[in-house]
């Protein structure tokens, strides 16, 4: 298959393109484009069909299930038969945004996309080339992060071209995202809601809206027998190609503790690469050193975090070893990223 790569202004997306897009869509094909948060992977959300090519084309386990993007809330009239009085608090409070809720779903959403269950993911991005392809594709669009699955996710184009040129029809490169983390994931089909999946809107956000809300207890563990309930619960995310470490604790333990172990793999022969802060960049000795951000600065540590995994694979790296970011607003968020790419892999000094 050939892949038709499209540049566009994000602000004010060429109509044509978009409407192209739209068309591809309609018809039961894939595009990749721009959200706030990552790079998502389009097609018919009502188009079992549509849904099946999703997960062929990243390698995705078909019990994963996919998150539908739509453009107004009228929309949710046609895909769920619930909409509990915490959801719609959420929805006014931060929709469109990188919030994601479960709803049960209606007859018209097909378990090909739910994963086989009786709920439904939905979002409403604010990203101004996401809405525009929503609008013209149909209005339901199912998009999960437009990534080989298990990789880190895009969260500019050519992440996308690297992973899913000839295997899809259109991306769409409206630039870098926003956020660079995916949406945040509210189940909002129990009493209280749980976060599935922590994100930008996080935990003290939510509870400001609705009151109580819990953190969901498989966040941090991986249990083979349990069917996820929204996307990045069960399986494997973002791993780079090397075996990546965290070590955490207080900054001039972690940067002597990072350097000893740098040293011994390197004694052994290994290219160590490891991610630092501008901060402490500079206090590292390895093959590869890269700086993820600065702490002043949270939201530039969650959108490089992505971006730098995919470095490490480039720079050809045996083993990587990262610094904690347990910062303020994001850093559940971050971590519970990190902590999937690295297998959970933490050292405590």
């Amino acid at each position: 298959m050939e892949t038709k790569i499209v540049t566009v202004d994000p602000k004010d997306p060429d109509r044509h393109v978009i409407e192209e897009a739209g068309r591809i869509l309609r018809r039961g094909g894939l595009v990749a484009f721009p959200t706030e948060t990552v790079y998502g992977l389009g097609g018919d959300g009502l188009n079992p069909k549509a849904s099946g090519k999703i997960y062929r084309a990243k390698g995705r386990p078909s019990d994963n299930p996919l998150i539908i993007h739509i453009a107004d809330s009228d929309s949710l009239n046609t895909i769920t038969s619930e909409f509990p009085w915490q959801a719609e608090a959420l929805a006014d409070a931060f929709w469109p945004g990188p919030l994601t809720m479960i709803l049960q779903k209606s007859s018209k959403v097909p378990y090909e996309t739910t994963g086989g269950l009786d709920s439904v993911a939905v979002r409403m991005p604010s990203h101004p080339v996401a809405m525009a392809v929503i609008q013209a594709g149909g209005g339901f669009i199912a998009a999960p992060s437009a990534n080989t699955s298990g990789r880190p996710s895009p969260t500019e184009a050519r992440h996308v071209i690297e992973d899913l040129q000839g295997k899809i029809d259109m991306i769409v490169d409206g630039g870098m995202v926003g956020i660079g983390l995916e949406s945040t994931i509210v189940d909002c089909t129990e009493e209280v809601p749980v976060i599935l999946r922590p994100g930008y809107i996080n935990q003290e956000m939510i509870q400001k809206i609705v009151g109580r809300v819990k953190m969901d207890k498989g966040l941090l563990i991986t249990d083979e027998n349990v069917k996820p309930k929204a996307p990045g619960m069960k399986y494997r995310h973002y791993a780079p190609k090397a075996e990546l470490t965290i070590v955490e604790g207080e900054s001039t333990l972690v940067v002597r503790r990072i350097n000893e172990l740098t040293d011994e793999f390197r004694r052994q022969g290994a290219r160590v690469g490891i991610i630092g802060t501008d901060e402490t960049a500079g206090q590292y000795r390895a093959d590869v050193v890269k700086s993820i951000g600065t702490r002043k600065e949270e939201e530039s540590i969650a959108l490089h975090l992505f971006g730098i995994l995919r470095e490490f694979d480039e720079a050809d790296v045996d083993f990587i070893f990262s610094e904690s970011f347990r910062t303020p607003q994001m850093g559940q968020a971050i971590m519970n990223r990190l902590l999937k790419a690295a297998g959970h892999r933490i050292i405590y000094v």
